[in-house]
C-alpha cells in the first residue's frame, strides 16, 4: 500500500513539474458581468487588477489557474451605481473584499481547450462554475519577452447560490452573465 501511495505522489509531482508556471498579467486580465434589468436594459460592471497564477502543459493538455478578483476594483456606469454594487445589498466589499476562482480541470476536445471547471468563491460561499473557453491561445509576446497564454471565458451563473438575492423577489433575474479575460506570462 505504501508503495502505491509513494508511486502516486511521485507521478503527481512529476506531472506538475513538467507544467510551465505563469503569472497573471493584471493589465490584460479582467472579470465583467452583465445582468438583465427587469427585461428593459442590461446592467454591466467589471473588476480590474486581477492577480494570480496559472500552470499549463500544452502537450499533456493540462492546466490550473488560481485567480484573485479584488472587489473594490469594481467599475460601472457611474460612481453612485458602483457604490451601490459595493454595498451589503450586492457584493458587500467591506466584508468580502476578494472573490476567487480556482480551477479543478481544463477540458479539451482534441487539442482545443473548450472549458475550465472550477470553484468560484463570492460572498464567502464557494460553488462550482464551468467557464466556456470562447478562445484560448499562447504566443511569444514581443512586449513581455516571454510566452503569454490566455483567452476569453464565459459562463452564466445563478447569483442566488452565493446569497446575492437583491431584488429577486421583485422580479429581477437571478442569472448573471460572466466574461473573464485572462492573460498570463510564463515565468
Amino acid at each position: 500500500m505504501k508503495k502505491i501511495i509513494l508511486t502516486a505522489l511521485f507521478a503527481a509531482a512529476a506531472a506538475s513539474a513538467s507544467a510551465a508556471s505563469y503569472k497573471i498579467d493584471p493589465f490584460h486580465t479582467n472579470a465583467r458581468f452583465a445582468i438583465d434589468h427587469f427585461a428593459t436594459s442590461t446592467n454591466v460592471g467589471g473588476f480590474f487588477g486581477l492577480n494570480g497564477n496559472m500552470t499549463f502543459d500544452k502537450a499533456k493538455r493540462q492546466g490550473a489557474i488560481d485567480l484573485s478578483i479584488p472587489v473594490n476594483s469594481l467599475q460601472s456606469s457611474s460612481p453612485q451605481f458602483t457604490e451601490h454594487l459595493l454595498s451589503a445589498d450586492l457584493f458587500n466589499a467591506a466584508q468580502y473584499p476578494t472573490m476567487r476562482f480556482v480551477s479543478t480541470k481544463f477540458n479539451y476536445n482534441g487539442k482545443k481547450l473548450v472549458s475550465v471547471d472550477g470553484q468560484l468563491t463570492l460572498l464567502g460561499k464557494t460553488h462550482p462554475v464551468k467557464l466556456k473557453a470562447d478562445k484560448f491561445n499562447c504566443y511569444n509576446s514581443p512586449m513581455a519577452k516571454a510566452e503569454v497564454c490566455g483567452g476569453d471565458f464565459s459562463a452564466t451563473i445563478d447569483r442566488s447560490k452565493w446569497g446575492m438575492d437583491y431584488l429577486i423577489s421583485a422580479g429581477m433575474t437571478k442569472n448573471v452573465k460572466l466574461n473573464i479575460q485572462v492573460e498570463a506570462v510564463k515565468q
